[in-house]
């Protein structure tokens, strides 16, 4: 049986800590902030992050460079057989693409798995993906199985502000004077590759049970049904800055799956950036059978 490297980065929220804890190896994201560099988890924690983008500095979202990934390859290559590298969406950075054009390098022993997750969602895919070489799949049986798995997920983000869709021209300053005029709380989705508008609501109140009610919606007619605890999906819940929002949504997801293990953690800073502090999002993935 090969022995397989399991290879993420830090847009999987799984932190340096945790990733020796479970046996998974972490890229950690650069970013720009001001004129110097930083990277997740290493020199820039959770909190140095909103205190500076809070404080309004330029944050710009990176990607590790292919010498910072060859280098982590090839010190894991003198140890392991194979790895399997699971980067955040090709629809949300280019980190994907250029690690499956680095892996043609390497013989095959490198696979990269495009199967459009971020966050708790990704993070999930480097736990099966540890489960499924422990049940004796070597790295290109597992990066098929991933990539078959992709759509088996779903992310519902609300946002509390508009302000740094705005800054990042994702919306016009147009739309964005309306919308905090009005006191919209957008609803963002990702299925597939990108981030896309999924409803609004007025409220915090009410942004909740639209995402609540979207989970729902996917687990009983894409998942396979709600089922007694420990049920047949993962059930996860993210935040921006925001986790005593985030304790407050667990007990009313408990509500409609009662009994269920439900995982918080911070959202990946790289969609943070871009959609400020505040947000909350629940995230389901559909458990894997093989």
């Amino acid at each position: 049986m090969s022995k397989i490297a399991i290879v993420t980065d830090s847009n999987s929220g799984i932190t340096q800590k945790e990733a020796k804890e479970l046996g998974i190896y972490v890229l950690p994201m650069p970013f720009m902030i001001g004129n110097e560099l930083y990277y997740e988890d290493i020199n820039l924690t959770q909190e140095q992050f909103y205190e500076k983008l809070l404080g309004g500095e330029n944050i710009s979202t990176s990607q590790p460079s292919p010498e910072e990934v060859c280098k982590l390859w090839d010190s894991l290559l003198k140890e392991y057989d194979e790895i399997v590298h699971i980067p955040m969406s090709s629809g949300l950075s280019g980190s994907c693409q250029s690690a499956l054009m680095l892996a043609q390098d390497y013989d095959g022993r490198v696979q990269v798995v495009d199967n459009q997750r971020i966050s708790v969602t990704q993070r999930r895919s480097c736990q099966d993906a540890l489960e499924l070489a422990a049940s004796g799949l070597d790295a290109k049986a597992i990066k098929d199985f991933l990539v078959k798995d992709k759509f088996n997920s779903s992310i519902y983000i609300m946002l509390d502000t508009l302000q740094y869709l705005k800054k990042g021209g994702r919306i016009t300053p147009a739309a964005a004077a309306i919308g905090t005029l009005l006191k919209l709380k957008p609803v963002l989705q990702i299925q597939g590759e990108k981030l896309d508008a999924f409803s609004k609501a007025r409220t915090t109140s009410q942004g909740k049970a639209v995402m609540i009610g979207a989970i729902k919606n996917d687990v009983e007619t894409r998942f396979g049904g709600i089922l007694p605890a420990p049920g047949g999906v993962w059930l996860q819940i993210a935040h921006t800055h925001n986790e005593e929002a985030a304790l407050a949504l667990k007990e009313e997801l408990l509500e409609v799956f009662p009994g269920y293990d439900i995982y918080i953690a911070p959202l990946s800073l790289s969609v943070s950036c871009h959609i400020g502090p505040g947000s909350l999002a629940i995230a389901c993935c559909k458990k894997i059978s093989y």
